[in-house]
């Protein structure tokens, strides 16, 4: 289970005491964490929190720098977007292997995410199917499960779901063999599906960790 932190740090304070240190939990310091806060978001998480973190860079050009700002600050993961250019996703695997953090290509908005994937050229370490939190509520959008076997069935790769994630759909990407499901932190103020940050919080922690193998 990935936690996805990206309205503020405060949030990732107050909670983390309440967070399992294992190897089946990775902390996302989230896109909008690191525009508030630069890589200092990542660097912050990274005094907290000795295992896995993801950068949820959504890189799109300029991938050589990027990763390496995320490396140095910590992280352990950044993520590329599946729909900019060849060159950029080359560019970007090859960087993370150099820099000793896992590629995570992140299909949202990608009709096709494995022929992206064959037209591409590259290998990630993972792939993310991924519904926008503006889609979240639209109607007919979903999150396009089948993309994992079929991956799955060309390239030795880990396949990611996130966008949505309740504990229902969560179950859902356990069942479609998803290795990484992605759970957001979410303020009481806004409507989104995931782990709503109050006095709740462990609980329903709790009922994401039934699900997740230790």
């Amino acid at each position: 289970m990935q936690l996805a932190f990206n309205s503020s740090l405060d949030d990732f304070y107050s909670v983390v005491n309440y967070i399992p240190k294992t190897d089946s939990i990775i902390i996302e310091a989230g896109t909008p964490l690191i525009k508030q806060f630069g890589t200092l978001a990542i660097s912050e998480i990274r005094r907290f929190w000795t295992g896995e973190i993801c950068a949820d860079m959504k890189i799109i050009d300029g991938a050589v720098e990027e990763v390496n700002m995320a490396a140095q600050a910590g992280a352990t993961s950044v993520t590329a977007m599946g729909n900019t250019t060849k060159e950029t996703l080359t560019f970007f695997v090859n960087t993370c292997k150099k820099s000793k953090v896992k590629s995570i290509i992140d299909m949202m908005n990608v009709a096709n995410p494995m022929r992206t994937l064959w037209k591409s050229g590259v290998v990630p370490d993972s792939v993310f199917i991924h519904k926008g939190r503006d889609e979240e509520n639209a109607y007919g959008k979903i999150l396009q499960y089948k993309e994992i076997a079929k991956i799955k069935g060309k390239w030795d790769i880990t396949l990611g779901a996130a966008g949505g994630i309740d504990t229902r759909e969560f179950q859902s990407a356990v069942f479609n063999n998803a290795d990484t499901v992605v759970v957001n932190i979410v303020p009481p103020d806004k409507a989104w599906k995931g782990i709503v940050f109050n006095d709740k919080f462990k609980s329903s922690l709790d009922e994401f960790l039934k699900f997740v193998n230790n």
